[in-house]
């Protein structure tokens, strides 16, 4: 057997030093009633920041519709997942930079492992925060069937799953295979936050989006008015612009929590070929429909409408610009995404008498998606129906004229004719193949001397295609470029564990445990990575453990191969007048220095920036360290108390192209990295910049640490088999510096504006209790208070108060074949606190519960 953090079976050594390991078994599972793997990993204490789940209903990080896990909040792309101790393709739609949690059915799987330490030089790239280990059921005899309902006490957000499982043990081999599916329902955010709220006057109130129906548009006098918004009003009708009476509440053209459908089919077996040496497969296939609500599109975001006073639409008199129209005639949008992955593993494993295992595998994994987007509008579609001389009032017109001032004036043709559906495909690929094997080298006076060792050559691929309307920049949206990218990484590793004392005064056993992996990849060449701990047993009841270890995680395609283009952003060149700077100015001397002439000015407020992915990026570096005690003073009791400290360097960030110039022209002698040709240049001759990049660098920095600490307390309560297991993480410090120089942000107990929360205190503890056929739980999640980094101390929501979940199970098993569970999630109720930086449901949808009180049944058969 091996557990996560170390490749060396435990039968050659005892490897329980590798560092703190969280553990959810497939009972505990059951009881929640989870349907989806985020639900079980992202209440962790041990979780925080943002990641995908259908809660944080417009989670862009990784597409929409996807679900990750965050350790330590460092980032969903620093805890590496894997699957039966092995790699798992990317999933999304499309160049996407980590697993999709979604693909893994939850009643197929044994146990999920969580280490909460460093682990590149154990299993490689991404592992920087920590591993989460899932693995699956493959003991299973028989047949299993479960069916589960839930919903919230407010009659929406309902729940179902239907799973099958099927298992066969023989002498020659094993084969368990399943078939499962899950649908989640939507609930409506207008429902738990009727509407926007903003402080006004010292009160909240709903505030809305100054993307009005009637259309904000700006006059030629400067004077900002109204289109009509009353439905068969004055269809001519305009009036001075008020945020409090034109501005749209967005919350019920929004949902809470998203719906989704999740079906997966899967395989896990073996065959005996001798009695040392056994063929292995696991096949997995999911498939994924998810859909986001989305407010009707507003036009004047990506283009700017400009309609002269002679224009027949317009009945202000004045030449005008209109700011913002929201095309609520044509309804609410809807994002959808349809993903399919499969992933494929073959290989062949064996023992070497009594001490030594091998094994060698291929890995495939596959991901396919496609995401649209509804109730787009094409731009030059409608700058035509604006320009009378391409358009036509006529009845059916090729091209209808369009009057966007004032709501309702848009009528079914035209709609038609400016409003396309936009469609996106996209992908990943992971091929590998391992080899790895795990002894005894020889003994020592303290034990045998545990090895293992192993290879890895595996092949990245991500792309993405958006749509061509969204391309060539006609869509109402974000323009895109087409992505795609590829790399290689061929990898051996090396790991030891040394038995040094044994049955000492004082030292039960102390072990030192070592490993050391090197790297090379296709796109900067080759990395190394290492691992040191001691695992000190003082005494049968006490133990010590600590361990350093580097790690790193690489640039994923996006980040390296994100469309690269250009655009006139707005900028402010340092240069410009430096002449008239005093001499002893740090931007005059440098300024002079890099030869910009006397006299330079910039001509206007833009410069042409490049933007987009960066194919020069480096890896990001690590070091960890993790220091513990294990004490067990009686056989029912145990306690952890564990310490972290993780260093992040080499960060990747975007950084802005004026902030890169100020800091250059600001620093003494121009010595900053962001002085480096690959960051601007300048025209030899005229001084002005000819290019400037505000692609992603390895320039910031991070620092996080922390005490996690756990109890495990077994007991007897009136009759009845209990347990108490606590998990609580405290946050002692996260800064992250954007790059040299730059003052360091404290995210340290604070709600951000889109990274998440990092409270000081996270809990989980459960009881749980067993009689004969009837067991039970009661669950408390713990959410310690924050202050909003964005808000001041006065401001109403600058601090979220200290949040707790109560959750209770009850199961019943009328025979060993049958049983029946009910669950309640969130008993008390609690609402979601305001949180100003967040302006979906006007809280934290990262964090809080936007569900409520919700009930579930389940109902169980085997045989």
């Amino acid at each position: 057997m091996q557990i996560t953090g170390s490749r060396i079976n435990l039968k050659q050594a005892q490897i329980s030093g590798v560092g703190p390991v969280t553990m959810i078994d497939a009972e505990t599972i059951q009881r929640t009633g989870a349907i989806s793997a985020e639900t079980l990993l992202q209440r962790l204490p041990a979780s925080a920041g943002t990641a995908g789940n259908q809660t944080s209903a417009y989670w862009t990080g990784n597409g929409y519709g996807t679900t990750q896990v965050n350790l330590r909040g460092l980032g969903i792309n620093r805890t590496l997942v894997l699957l039966n101790g092995r790699r798992v393709v990317n999933g999304g739609t499309g160049a996407n930079s980590s697993v999709d949690l979604n693909m893994i059915p939850v009643a197929m799987i044994e146990r999920i492992e969580v280490l909460k330490d460093g682990a590149s030089a154990i299993y490689g790239a991404d592992a920087v925060a920590g591993v989460v280990n899932i693995i699956t059921k493959t003991g299973l005899k028989g047949v299993e069937a479960s069916a589960r309902y839930g919903e919230t006490t407010r009659g929406d957000g309902d729940e179902k799953a239907i799973d099958l499982s099927w298992g066969l043990q023989a002498a020659g081999g094993s084969l368990v295979t399943g078939i499962n599916y899950s649908e989640s329902g939507a609930i409506n955010m207008a429902t738990r936050a009727p509407c926007g709220l903003g402080e006004v006057n010292g009160k909240l109130e709903c505030v809305g989006s100054s993307a009005t129906i009637g259309g904000r548009a700006r006059l030629a006098d400067g004077t900002r008015v109204n289109f009509n918004q009353t439905p068969g009003g004055n269809p001519s009708a305009y009036e001075p612009y008020s945020a409090a009476k034109h501005n749209y509440n967005s919350n019920p053209a929004l949902n809470a929590v998203n719906p989704i459908k999740r079906l997966g089919l899967s395989a896990f077996g073996t065959v005996k070929l001798t009695e040392d040496t056994q063929l292995f497969t696991e096949m997995l296939f999911s498939h994924r429909e998810s859909n986001q609500l989305a407010t009707p599109g507003s036009l004047g975001v990506y283009r700017p409408i400009n309609i002269a006073a002679n224009h027949p639409t317009n009945p202000t008199g004045q030449s005008l610009v209109l700011e913002r129209r929201r095309l609520e005639e044509a309804g609410t949008r809807t994002f959808s995404q349809e993903s399919n992955i499969f992933r494929v593993v073959a290989g062949v494993k064996g023992s070497i008498g009594d001490n030594w295992d091998w094994s060698a595998a291929v890995n495939w994994g596959r991901n396919t998606g496609v995401d649209g987007t509804t109730n787009v509008a094409n731009l030059d579609r409608v700058d035509q129906t604006l320009d009378r001389t391409k358009c036509s009032t006529a009845p059916g017109a090729a091209i209808p004229c369009g009057n966007y001032l004032g709501y309702g004036n848009l009528t079914p043709e035209v709609l038609r004719y400016i409003l396309a559906t936009t469609r996106d495909t996209g992908g990943n690929d992971q091929k590998s193949i391992s080899a790895n094997i795990s002894g005894e080298l020889f003994t020592l006076p303290a034990g045998p001397v545990g090895f293992a060792a192993g290879a890895e050559v595996r092949k990245e691929s991500g792309w993405r295609n958006p749509d061509n309307l969204t391309v060539i920049g006609v869509a109402n949206t974000n323009r895109q470029d087409p992505i795609s990218g590829t790399y290689t990484a061929r990898e051996v590793y090396a790991e030891l564990a040394v038995p040094l004392l044994k049955r000492l005064p004082f030292v039960e056993s102390l072990q030192f445990n070592t490993a050391a992996r090197f790297s090379d990849y296709s796109l900067f060449g080759s990395k190394s990575t290492y691992k040191a701990g001691l695992d000190w047993q003082v005494v049968p009841s006490l133990k010590f453990r600590s361990n350093v270890s580097s790690a790193f995680r690489v640039p994923n395609i996006p980040e390296l191969y994100g469309g690269v283009s250009e655009g006139n952003l707005t900028t402010t060149d340092p240069c410009s007048n430096w002449s008239t700077l005093p001499a002893s100015s740090v931007v005059s001397q440098n300024c002079k220095a890099a030869g910009v002439p006397a006299g330079f000015k910039q001509l206007g407020n833009t410069i042409l920036t490049t933007v987009g992915g960066n194919p020069k990026l480096e890896p990001e570096d690590a070091k960890t360290m993790t220091a513990g005690v294990v004490w067990a003073p009686m056989k029912t009791l145990t306690l952890t108390l564990d310490y972290y400290n993780i260093k992040v360097t080499n960060a990747i960030q975007s950084v802005a192209g004026s902030t890169k110039l100020a800091t250059c022209y600001n620093t003494p002698g121009l010595t900053h990295i962001f002085c480096s040709s690959s960051s601007f240049t300048r025209n030899k001759t005229t001084g002005e910049i000819d290019f400037l990049s505000s692609q992603p660098v390895n320039a910031a920095d991070e620092k996080i640490s922390g005490f996690d600490v756990g109890g495990l307390y077994e007991f007897s309560l009136g009759g009845f088999t209990s347990t108490i297991n606590a998990e609580v993480s405290h946050l002692k410090n996260y800064q992250v510096r954007p790059f040299p120089g730059a003052a360091a942000i404290d995210y340290t107990n604070k709600t951000t504006g889109g990274r998440g929360s990092y409270t000081q205190w996270r809990s989980l503890t459960s009881l749980t209790v067993a009689k004969g056929a009837w067991s039970g739980a009661y669950t408390l999640q713990y959410i310690g208070s924050a202050d909003d980094i964005n808000a001041a101390p006065t401001d109403i929501g600058a601090k979220a108060p200290a949040i707790t979940y109560h959750s209770a199970q009850l199961k019943y098993a009328y025979s060993k074949q049958l049983d029946f569970a009910v669950g309640v999630d969130n008993l008390l109720d609690k609402k979601a606190p305001f949180v100003k930086s967040y302006t979906d449901a006007n809280t934290d949808t990262m964090t809080y519960d936007l569900q409520g009180r919700r009930w579930h049944v389940r109902a169980g058969y085997r045989w």
